[in-house]
């Protein structure tokens, strides 16, 4: 299972999130979605940590923490929903 960080500063890095989650346990992966047309950062990332014991340590000291001048939002993620394929048929 990963995390959901939300309100990001759209100047974190992954650098940045390693280094934050870290104090919670081992950090497998960071994941920092861009837009595809700007490149600029979406303002969220999935962070995996070792074990679920360290996910929700991160959590519970993590969300509503203020980081970087925003309020972050960090939960579990919930798995991806899937997208049909975009044309229907008639």
């Amino acid at each position: 299972m990963s995390i959901y960080v939300g309100n990001l500063s759209y100047d974190a890095t992954n650098e940045d999130l390693t280094a934050v989650f870290a104090e919670y346990g081992t950090v497998k992966s960071v994941h920092l979605p861009t837009d595809r047309e700007t490149g600029r950062m979406r303002g969220f990332a999935f962070v995996e940590m070792g074990a679920e014991s360290e996910e929700t340590a991160a959590i519970e000291a993590l969300d509503g923490a203020e980081w970087m001048g925003r309020d972050l939002k960090v939960n579990k993620a919930k798995p991806r929903e899937e997208r049909s394929g975009g044309r229907k048929s008639w």
